[in-house]
């Protein structure tokens, strides 16, 4: 068999016929324009913020390369599609800004419906949630920086731990493992609290529930060591999700405005040893944790194939799991996928004006980091290249 390569737009393409391919290859080539991504971006959140009618054109273009349908209905055709590829499915209800508890408990409702779609279901191995979706970002905040509670807002924490607490519970009683999306470090540590808390509970025989860890953050390595540490004193599993991370300018600039050290790595190069070491890590104590690498880079996930193999571990080992957004990297998901490793594809799904914030970020990000979007135009052109000369 020749040697697992990335650079095999024929397979990471096979889903796609010739107009989808054309339709990738003129979003990517937008989004390689920092002055069209601008442009566009101010559009959609203009539109956001004004409710006018967008829906049609967003629909059609960056909605469709990014997300999977505007309900989990809407999304059976992904799933199916990425399924006849080896590639399961994460739903991921992506409606952000929910800010009342009628809305909270909508949300908390929809995550339940994901798990009774993933229940039983092979293609769909994990569920997701934001805790911010869940309940008041500001009232995490409040928590973690020990400020009194009123007694509404007591009440409101309350909430959300039984929201919390059902969700796991659920997932726990169908057998569907779940993921803690990580967020802003200034309300981390209560989600890592909740999260733990459930891995005690839940997680006794098999990982079920899983934290994420941004690498990006110095803190992060030394966290899932010691969350490592305490999973086997208490002997549970340690579900670990290692992404490099989504706030960088954010925590920076508050750090600065605050007056308190700078929570991020000093470089790039920094965030991805710290990455790669982590992967290293949960290799070494995969008796005890099993690790999901959610990474757009060619490297880790590189390096985690030959970590595999050095240990002996089969790629459809279920404590080891690759995982990249829909619509991005289907060459790195792709050829994993072909040589039998697991592999997720997350999709975002929800009301097209409820995910704009989402599709806003997804263009901000493939332009800021560096090569991204130039890196989806160049395979894709590469693919055109290929099937014009067949």
């Amino acid at each position: 068999m020749n040697e697992l390569s990335f650079e095999n737009t024929e397979i990471a393409f096979s889903h796609k016929d010739d107009a989808e391919l054309k339709k990738s290859y003129l979003i990517f080539k937008a989004m390689n324009s920092p002055l069209l991504v601008k442009v566009g971006t101010f559009f959609m959140k203009s539109a956001i913020k004004i409710n006018f009618p967008v829906k049609p054109f967003i629909k059609w273009n960056v909605f469709q390369q990014f997300c999977g349908g505007e309900s989990i209905k809407d999304c059976e055709h992904t799933i199916n599609l990425l399924k006849s590829r080896g590639v399961g499915t994460i739903l991921d209800y992506s409606v952000e800004g929910e800010k009342s508890e009628k809305g909270f408990e909508a949300t908390t409702k929809e995550i339940l419906k994901t798990i009774d779609r993933s229940a039983g279901s092979k293609e769909i191995p994990f569920s997701v949630f934001k805790v911010t979706g869940i309940g008041a970002f500001d009232l995490l905040a409040k928590v973690q920086a020990e400020e009194k509670l009123s007694s509404k807002e007591q009440e409101a924490f309350k909430k959300l731990k039984e929201r919390f607490h059902r969700i796991c519970k659920y997932a726990y009683d169908n057998d569907v493992r779940i993921l803690v999306d990580a967020e802003e470090t200034w309300i981390q540590k209560v989600i890592d609290d909740l999260t733990y808390e459930m891995m005690a509970l839940y997680n006794k025989e098999k990982a079920i529930i899983y934290n994420t860890y941004q690498m990006y953050c110095r803190a992060s390595l030394k966290n899932l060591k010691d969350a490592f540490h305490d999973a086997t004193m208490h002997q549970y599993w340690l579900g670990a999700k290692l992404v490099r991370g989504a706030y960088m300018e954010k925590e920076r600039d508050r750090a600065e405005e605050m007056g308190y050290p700078d929570p991020i790595q000093p470089t790039k190069q920094a965030s991805d040893d710290d990455f790669n070491s982590a992967l290293k890590f949960c290799t070494d104590n995969k008796q005890r944790i099993a690790v999901i690498c959610g990474s757009h880079n060619a490297y880790s996930n590189s390096l985690l194939t030959e970590l595999m193999d050095k240990h002996s571990v089969k790629h459809d080992d279920e404590r080891f799991y690759f995982a990249q957004l829909y619509g991005m990297s289907d060459n790195i998901s792709f050829n994993l996928a072909d040589r039998g490793f697991n592999v997720v594809k997350y999709v975002p799904y929800g009301p097209v004006q409820s995910v704009m914030p989402y599709l806003v970020r997804r263009a901000e990000e493939n332009t800021s980091i560096a090569g991204q979007s130039s890196r989806e135009y160049t395979l894709v052109s590469t693919e055109m290249k290929r099937r014009n000369k067949k």
